[in-house]
């Protein structure tokens, strides 16, 4: 079962639906249960993380609601105090 970013992204927001947020290690895991390690990427510290694709795929399907909380590694829902952009403090 292979896929594609669009499908990725797609199923990135329906967790996010069904969950209030996600973090990235399950959509690696899903993206490697799916058979699909081209859309993942090698880090610098030798961790598989999303690959660009995905990435603009979510950020196009998505570009106002979502915010990244980098130090915890999860997309969750924009709330009122969050700062203009895809970043979020926590």
């Amino acid at each position: 079962m292979t896929t594609d970013a669009k499908s990725v992204s797609d199923w990135m927001l329906a967790q996010i639906e069904k969950d209030g947020c996600l973090y990235q290690d399950d959509v690696v895991d899903h993206i490697v249960r799916a058979k699909s390690e081209v859309l993942l990427r090698e880090n610098t510290e030798g961790n598989l993380v999303l690959g660009t694709t995905v990435l603009n795929a979510f950020k196009k399907l998505t570009p106002d609601s979502i915010v990244w909380v980098g130090p915890d590694k999860y997309w969750r829902w924009r709330v009122t105090e969050d700062e203009p952009g895809r970043n979020a403090r926590g």
